[in-house]
């Protein structure tokens, strides 16, 4: 039997055949607890605004902190969403060709959800 050519620090890493090791599992969880008062803060803003006119609406967002807070909100669930479709393809995709476009088209999925929240959001804020 011969012996590992790894050192015991790249062992440690645990980063495993995709060379990804831990880094997917801590940006889930960090994305999954960013988002719990992120999505607290998005329902008091949606939930306040339900039956207000557009002004009304228009000039809620259009406050600083409110629209930071939905930018994170929309930040944070998008690369939640990313991460997560992602390793499901890698789990259940298992021919090469078929993942890489699903895992490209996973991609561009989500930054066109986050560019286009993050328009409307900007575009309200800013009175355009």
């Amino acid at each position: 039997m011969q012996g590992s050519m790894e050192t015991p620090l790249k062992r440690v890493r645990g980063l495993g055949s995709a060379h990804a090791g831990t880094d997917h599992f801590w940006k889930q969880r960090a994305t999954a607890l960013a988002g719990i008062p992120l999505t607290i803060a998005f329902l008091v803003i949606v939930l306040s605004t339900v039956g207000k006119d557009f002004a009304t609406v228009k000039a809620t967002l259009a406050h600083p902190l409110v629209a930071i807070l939905m930018l994170l909100f929309v930040l944070s669930s998008v690369v939640h969403m990313r991460i997560g479709m992602q390793v499901i393809i890698e789990d259940y995709v298992h021919e090469e060709g078929p993942k890489i476009l699903l895992l490209m088209l996973n991609t561009f999925f989500a930054i066109a959800v986050g560019l286009a929240s993050a328009f409307a959001i900007l575009k309200l804020a800013f009175g355009a």
